[in-house]
C-alpha cells in the first residue's frame, strides 16, 4: 500500500462467488477486513488470513470506515441496511456505504437518503465480470451517488475494479447494472441461437466460435461462455436465479418508464423455464440447455 492510500477498516457483507474474491483483495490491499455471512464458514479463508468476524451485518458497520454489501436480493439488501440493528442504524457518522449488489434503484436511492439523514453516504455499485472479473480485481463498477463519497472510496474500488464511473445520483449504479443484464440478456439468446444453428448445420462448433469470435459477432459471452456451451459446462460463474432475478427488476423498470423491451421478456420467459427445469443454481450459460433439447426433440 502506498503512503498515499489511507488505512481503512472495511466492513464486508457476504462471501458468495463475487464477494468472497473481492473481499480478498481488499485484505492483500493492507486494510483491516471486518467480515459477516450468513454461512461463517465461508469466510474461513480470509480470517486465517487475518479478517475479523462480526457476529452480524450491524456489528459490521459499527466499527467500519466503509460498508461493502453484495448479497442475493433486494429483500436481503434492504433487511441488512434497513433492519433492526442493521448497517444503517448502527454505522457512526461519515461512514461510507457502498451496496454492490445488483438491486432495485428505488431500493437505492431510499437507502440513500436515509442513510444521508443520519450523516452517513450510501453508494449503489453493482458490478459485472462474474466470478472471473471478481477473481481477477477487473471487475466493471457503475456507480451511483454523492460525488465526495465516491471519490472517498475510489482506493478501495480500484483493488476490487478495472473501469470505475459514477454514472450520477444515486439509483443511477443500479440502472447502469440494469442497462447491463439487458444487453446480456439477448446476448446469451444470440449466442445459443448462433451455435444451435452450427450444430444443425454439422459444423464443427469450437471452429466456430474461433472464427466468428475474431469479427463483429465476438463478444465476451461467445468468446468465454460459448466454449462452455459447446462443453457441456454449466458450472456457475454467475447464478441463473440470480439472473432472473436481475430480469424482473429489468422488466419492472421498463414497465414503470413505459418501455416495451421484446428482446428482454423473451429471455426472462426462457430463463423462467431454466429454473422451473431444476437449473437455477447453474450458471447463466446454461440457456444452452434449452437449445439442445429443441434439437434432441
Amino acid at each position: 500500500m502506498s503512503m498515499a492510500t489511507e488505512k481503512k477498516t472495511v466492513g464486508f457483507i457476504g462471501l458468495g462467488i463475487m464477494g468472497l474474491s473481492m473481499a480478498g483483495h481488499i485484505l492483500d490491499g493492507g486494510h483491516d477486513l471486518v467480515v459477516f455471512n450468513r454461512t461463517k464458514s465461508k469466510a474461513d479463508d480470509l480470517l486465517a488470513k487475518g479478517a475479523t468476524w462480526a457476529a452480524s451485518p450491524g456489528e459490521v458497520a459499527a466499527v467500519s470506515d466503509i460498508v461493502i454489501t453484495i448479497v442475493g436480493y433486494p429483500k436481503d439488501v434492504e433487511e441488512v441496511y434497513l433492519g433492526n440493528g442493521g448497517i444503517v442504524e448502527c454505522a457512526r457518522p461519515g461512514t461510507i456505504l457502498i451496496d454492490m449488489t445488483t438491486s432495485s434503484p428505488e431500493l437505492a436511492t431510499r437507502i440513500a437518503r436515509l442513510a444521508e439523514a443520519r450523516g452517513l453516504a450510501a453508494l449503489d455499485a453493482p458490478v459485472s465480470g462474474g466470478d472471473v472479473g471478481a477473481k481477477a480485481g477487473n471487475l466493471a463498477i457503475m456507480v451511483g451517488g454523492d460525488e465526495k463519497a465516491y471519490r472517498a472510496a475510489m482506493p478501495i474500488f480500484d483493488l476490487m475494479g478495472g473501469k470505475i464511473v459514477n454514472m450520477g445520483p444515486a439509483g443511477a449504479g443500479q440502472h447502469t447494472k440494469m442497462a447491463n443484464q439487458i444487453a446480456i440478456a439477448s446476448t446469451m439468446l444470440a449466442v445459443g441461437e448462433s451455435l444451435s444453428y452450427a450444430a444443425a448445420a454439422g459444423l464443427d462448433q469450437t471452429a466456430l466460435i474461433e472464427v466468428i469470435g475474431t469479427g463483429a459477432a465476438g463478444s465476451f459471452l461467445l468468446n468465454g461462455l460459448g466454449p462452455k456451451m459447446v462443453s457441456g459446462d454449466y458450472a456457475p460463474g454467475f447464478f441463473v436465479h440470480h439472473f432472473v432475478k436481475d430480469l424482473n427488476i429489468a422488466l419492472a423498470e421498463a414497465a414503470r418508464m413505459r418501455l416495451d423491451l421484446p428482446g428482454l421478456g423473451l429471455a426472462k420467459s426462457l430463463y423462467d423455464k431454466l429454473v422451473a427445469d431444476g437449473f437455477g443454481e447453474e450458471g447463466t450459460q446454461a440457456l444452452y440447455r434449452l437449445y439442445t433439447q429443441l434439437a434432441e426433440a
